[in-house]
């Protein structure tokens, strides 16, 4: 079989007919990393799950007992570092929990696990998630864009979207606390969804702010994306926040995976965060509108939200400190450090977050409960307000979905920090707590990819996957971009 690019789908339908066998998935994989996450400095795999193939033999034995297929059954999943995933180092990129293998999976490792699928191995990430531009770790060194290894990944989780660009898993997990689903994603041509903070539980990811970290697929197809939300999606009292998803999950979003759902659709086009953008990148937005109206969307072109400017401004809290603290104390003694104070007076960690380091150190916020800020986005009145203003222009020109790029500029040169521009995936959606996918929108000069953002009203999932998926079958961006030549890139 063709391993590369398989999905979900071919990979079950191959299942099915005794095409192929879980191992042979799964070795394949393994096969992948050994070779060439290394040679061709990549760099994207921080541990690999030594039980892989015995977990895939189990499944193997479970197909042929049961002749069942569970919704993910060995699908072989990246795991970003900050997940916890028992028996498997779970340290956030920090050289100072190295080894720290927990005793309880994060919810959504769990909920996974259950429907099938086999962690593969964990993944890179900006140490403590803290650089939405790139992937550097005390822990395992910098990720580059398999793409073009000369530039960036983008960040926080550039491991997970390297390998599984790089087809060393078939999905993967990642977190967005201002980009870092989206922005990693749109630098490697995938699909990445950040949902409507509160459809899913952060319940065992380290956090960086707990108020905005999101969870969720990062995948070379919609489709792929949608089955891994659907086995994530619910209500978790372990995660308080979810209640507020209780009766706007869908029992099914493959439902609306519709090849002509743009038909009839109303998409705005957000030209506020366009003001400063890459020629290339324009030309690719100007090709979507074009695709998307001949797929049947009317577009409004531009949209714009009042008072945009100051709603958007002072919207973060450096809760860093407290959240970090708080988490730390729930994993037990054997954590290799117990709060933030301990892990700067360690000195391990990337000389690049240094000052982040300290400066949270002496500025940690601790919420007030008799404060109104640096709340969820259902209780700040600011981010309340912000999400108000966007939807209400949603709803007053009838619209489906705001698009604009993921990123103004292509992936930075390794290196660069200076040339880290254009990231539009902070501004709107970690603040509002609405849903943001990211879908390929096609390649500029260096073979760098690039990606198309759809921001849709709260719990509107289902419209964003109709959304999506319509557009990337109309263009199929993905597999008609420019091969990954790895044998080239290797020492």
């Amino acid at each position: 079989m063709d391993w590369e690019e398989i999905t979900i789908e071919t990979f079950h339908a191959a299942l099915q007919s005794g095409t192929c066998s879980c191992v042979d998935l799964t070795q394949f994989y393994l096969d992948r990393i050994n070779t060439y996450d290394q040679s061709t400095e990549i760099n994207a795999i921080t541990e690999v799950n030594a039980n892989a193939l015995d977990e895939a033999k189990a499944l193997d034995e479970e197909w042929k007992e049961k002749s069942q297929l569970r919704p993910l059954h060995c699908v072989p999943l990246i795991v970003k570092d900050n997940y916890l995933t028992i028996g498997l180092q779970s340290a956030a990129g920090s050289k100072v929990f190295e080894g720290f293998r927990p005793t309880f999976d994060a919810e959504q490792v769990r909920r996974l696990k259950a429907a099938g699928a086999i962690v593969l191995a964990k993944s890179n990430m900006a140490e403590w998630a803290f650089s939405p531009k790139v992937t550097i770790s005390s822990l395992a060194g910098e990720t580059r864009n398999p793409y073009n290894p000369k530039h960036t990944t983008a960040g926080s989780s550039g491991g997970t979207a390297a390998a599984v660009t790089a087809n060393f898993g078939l999905i993967g997990l990642g977190t967005d606390t201002g980009n870092s689903i989206r922005g990693p994603s749109s630098h490697n041509a995938l699909v990445g969804f950040r949902s409507t903070l509160g459809l899913t539980s952060r319940h065992g990811i380290f956090p960086l702010y707990l108020r905005n970290d999101v969870g969720g697929p990062m995948g070379r197809t919609v489709t792929d994306a949608t089955k891994i939300l659907e086995a994530i999606a619910g209500y978790d009292p372990k995660d308080p926040v979810t209640r507020q998803a209780e009766g706007k999950v869908s029992n099914s979003y493959q439902q609306y995976l519709q090849a002509e759902g743009l038909q009839g659709s109303r998409i705005g086009v957000l030209r506020q965060i366009m003001t400063d953008i890459h020629p290339e990148i324009s030309d690719l937005v100007q090709n979507a509108i074009k695709d998307i109206e001949q797929a049947g969307a009317t577009v409004v072109d531009p949209v714009d939200i009042p008072d945009f400017a100051s709603l958007s401004q002072n919207q973060w809290c450096a809760m860093f400190e407290h959240d970090l603290n708080q988490f730390l104390a729930t994993l037990g003694e054997d954590a290799p450090a117990k709060d933030l104070a301990t892990i700067v007076a360690s000195g391990q960690y990337a000389p690049y977050i240094e000052g982040r380091l300290k400066y949270f150190l002496e500025n940690g916020q601790v919420p007030d409960t008799s404060a109104v800020a640096c709340l969820d986005p259902y209780q700040d009145p600011k981010r309340v307000a912000f999400r108000e203003a966007i939807e209400a222009v949603m709803d007053s020109l009838s619209l489906d979905a705001l698009i604009y790029p993921s990123w103004n500029y292509p992936p930075a040169e390794i290196g660069n920090f200076d040339g880290y521009q254009g990231d539009n995936s902070q501004i709107i959606a970690p603040h509002t707590g609405q849903p943001a996918f990211t879908i390929p929108m096609g390649f500029v000069e260096g073979n760098l990819p690039a990606g198309l953002q759809f921001l849709g009203r709260m719990y509107a999932e289902a419209t964003l996957i109709r959304l999506t998926y319509a557009y990337e079958q109309a263009t199929q961006h993905r597999l008609q971009g420019p091969k990954i030549d790895l044998d080239s890139l290797q020492k």
